[in-house]
């Protein structure tokens, strides 16, 4: 397949550009590096089915020859980069997703739009199923990125319904792996950099709120097998592991012998932050059998490994 990869260069990006290169497609990375980095590609510019365009796809894409599918992944997605980008993150989901909408439906080619978990907002169901309808706080300050994805999520299916336009919707879990940005301050990468530097890990609040982490290979795989799919309504892709963060936090210290401990620093709940996360996973299961396969163990270890170059360096 010829495939565009909108955020290709960021961190999820960057690894389904890899899987696709090895799968014997030509591959075009588009981003506009807001918080995607060219480096996170460097090694894929050598091969001859790579390209690399800088472009904001908030402006229209123009693209010469043919294009069988679109993944867009394009948008911040830690909190310290989307309450820093907050027009930058409507846009992306608003006129970001309409222009790669258009292209897909110009070209005839299959396009699976990333959105998040985040679109449940602070679930008053647990686990989420595709089915709800969240609990999102429309003007919180973490609106910019759910009402975003929530936006993209209704502009994929409209454009699904009025022109026909071959759409997948895959909604992310907390995912990690390597190349993750060390400083975009989200929990796995604040955890490892400081277990890796000897320090206690800094928990806020009681650590008792849950999350559920995928490794990012098995959710490249999920999003492959959706895409490949005719399935047109949302897919959870994530681990129904739960666990607290708490528990996550001595994990890691157990992986990388940190015995410098944890610390709690009591704080006040931010405002509209999910305390618990877990998908259900029955739809992925049916319809693509797919379930995660990576253990935390493994998955953080390789993640370790690669941040230990990082502070190393």
């Amino acid at each position: 397949m010829r495939v565009l990869v909108a955020g290709g260069a960021g961190f999820v990006g960057s690894h389904l550009c890899e899987q696709l290169l090895r799968d014997g497609d030509t591959v075009i990375a588009m981003d506009n590096l807001l918080t995607g980095s060219q480096q996170n590609v460097a090694h894929l510019e050598a091969n001859p089915n790579f390209k690399f365009i800088h472009h904001d796809i908030c402006q229209p894409i123009t693209l010469d020859g043919t294009l069988d599918a679109v993944f867009n992944l394009a948008s911040p997605a830690s909190p310290p980069h989307y309450l820093r980008l907050k027009i930058e993150t409507l846009q992306v989901g608003s006129l970001g997703a309409y222009n790669c909408l258009e292209l897909a439906h110009q070209k005839n080619a299959r396009i699976l739009l990333s959105s998040t978990s985040e679109v449940y907002g602070d679930p008053l169901e647990h686990p989420q199923k595709e089915t709800y309808f969240g609990h999102v706080n429309p003007i919180g300050v973490r609106s910019v990125y759910d009402e975003s994805k929530r936006f993209a999520e209704a502009m994929t299916m409209a454009h699904h319904r009025q022109f026909g336009t071959q759409t997948r919707i895959v909604r992310i879990f907390n995912t990690y792996g390597p190349r993750m940005n060390a400083e975009d301050g989200r929990v796995v990468p604040n955890f490892i950099v400081q277990s890796l530097k000897g320090e206690p890990l800094t928990i806020y609040g009681d650590g008792a709120q849950t999350r559920s982490f995928q490794y990012v290979d098995d959710l490249i795989r999920g999003m492959r097998l959706l895409l490949a799919s005719d399935y047109t309504d949302p897919v959870n892709i994530g681990n129904p592991h739960e666990m607290t963060i708490l528990q996550f936090a001595e994990t890691i210290n157990e992986i990388t012998g940190n015995t410098a401990g944890i610390i709690v620093q009591p704080t006040e709940r931010i405002a509209d932050d999910p305390q618990r996360r877990r998908p259900d996973i029955a739809r992925a299961k049916a319809i693509l059998d797919w379930e995660p396969q990576i253990s935390l163990h493994e998955g953080l270890s390789r993640t370790i490994e690669y941040f230990r170059k990082l502070v190393i360096a």
